[in-house]
């Protein structure tokens, strides 16, 4: 079905007629967690036990002169054990922020720092950084056991040996290890490409798109088997992906990007629930973006008093998520369903009041048809996500 709105639906504010404050007086409620301070909402990992694993400052890197950068001044860091991801749509400079890491491009400005040491132009066989590759790199010629084996011929065949065994062990392809790459699944390829790799037992390890080949069930079972054998080997990962569920599933930072620059960082659940502009609130799940009238915790908007994360004043724009719209069916309701999509766990819905728009994500249990007249409600805390909050902020 043809979607009959977009993910960032704006309105308009409308005023209260009797001008009343919209706040009680000495009405209180805990604020939702903002995003720590740092790097636009970024925060130190919070399994940290030291200082960073990399830093990584102001990248820049411009392919051809006068045009606009792909990666335009990217500061990030990244922690022992921790696992990020680099996400945004395609083009935002995700992937030529990852290669620059690797060392396979070169920044145009900027430095990374692994361990304290420069490492901004030393080759990539000399960062000790492992890297699994899109589509694996598998020797198609040799079978699991060499294919592991094929980055440790400086060690002594016995040590080689024993190291394969024990990754082997660790991605559970003991039994089959005298199979030939086309002889595997995809997800059982994906496993050996991240044995080779960590058979080296890198500190880091950089992941491109690692799921993109497999399909929708698969890649949910093997981001996770990835996780895990990153976490019990002890390396640090980043992950770049498009995806924003894999992100939000499997990351413990995330950092937004758009355009080459980086928009957020912070943990699935702040980035999730406290995004700090409007393309980060449809870009991470969906949102209705609407314009409302802010005097502290609330605010009034086209649809009604909504209670905000974070005391403010003046107008504003806000996040609200599909899930935080009840709808109630009504025969003279405000709004009519204009479209509706069944998945099984829930539902979408399409509903306009006016010419606005909304989408809607409910229960799988009761199914309102298209056409029907419905209230709507805000049912929990919604975000302020002016550029400029800060000015707003009520004191």
């Amino acid at each position: 079905m043809d979607n009959p709105a977009s993910n960032d639906v704006r309105t308009t504010p409308s005023d209260r007629a009797d001008g009343r404050a919209i706040l009680d007086d000495g009405e209180t409620r805990p604020a939702a967690p903002a995003c720590p301070a740092g790097l636009i909402g970024g925060a130190a990992y919070a399994g940290a036990s030291g200082p960073p694993l990399m830093i990584i400052e102001g990248l820049k890197r411009i392919f051809r002169p006068g045009e606009r950068p792909a990666v335009n001044g990217v500061t990030i860091d990244v922690y022992e054990g921790e696992l990020l991801a680099l996400l945004g749509p395609s083009g935002c400079g995700k992937t030529t922020t990852l290669r620059m890491i690797g060392g396979f491009e070169q920044p145009d400005a900027g430095r990374i720092l692994m361990r304290g040491t420069d490492i901004t132009h030393l080759p990539p066989e000399k960062r000790g950084i492992g890297f699994v590759f899109q589509d694996y790199a598998l020797f198609p010629h040799l079978d699991v056991f060499e294919n592991i084996r094929f980055g440790l011929h400086n060690l002594p065949r016995k040590q080689a040996e024993a190291r394969v065994r024990e990754m082997l062990e660790l991605v559970g392809l003991s039994d089959l290890s005298r199979r030939k790459p086309h002889e595997l699944s995809g997800g059982q390829q994906q496993r050996v490409a991240l044995a080779r790799t960590l058979a080296l037992a890198p500190p880091l390890v950089l992941l491109d798109e690692p799921f993109s080949n497999l399909d929708a069930a698969m890649r949910v079972e093997t981001r996770q088997e990835v996780r895990a054998l990153l976490k019990e080997a002890g390396s640090a990962g980043i992950l770049v992906t498009h995806d924003q569920e894999e992100a939000l599933a499997l990351a413990d930072r995330i950092v937004v990007m758009e355009a080459g620059k980086v928009c957020q960082v912070g943990t699935p659940d702040e980035i999730y629930r406290n995004p700090v502009s409007s393309f980060v609130a449809s870009f991470i799940g969906r949102s209705n973006i609407i314009t409302g009238k802010a005097q502290g915790l609330g605010a009034e908007t086209p649809f009604g008093r909504v209670e905000l994360s974070k005391a403010v004043n003046g107008t504003v724009d806000l996040a609200v998520r599909p899930e935080q719209i009840l709808l109630e069916p009504h025969a003279e309701g405000e709004a009519e369903v204009i479209g509706r999509e069944y998945r099984g766990h829930d539902q979408l819905y399409w509903v306009k009041k006016g010419e606005r728009r909304l989408l809607v994500i409910s229960g799988p249990a009761e199914q309102i048809e298209i056409g029907a007249r419905v209230n709507l409600r805000v049912c929990d805390c919604v975000v302020p996500i002016n550029q400029d909050i800060q000015a707003l902020i009520a004191e």
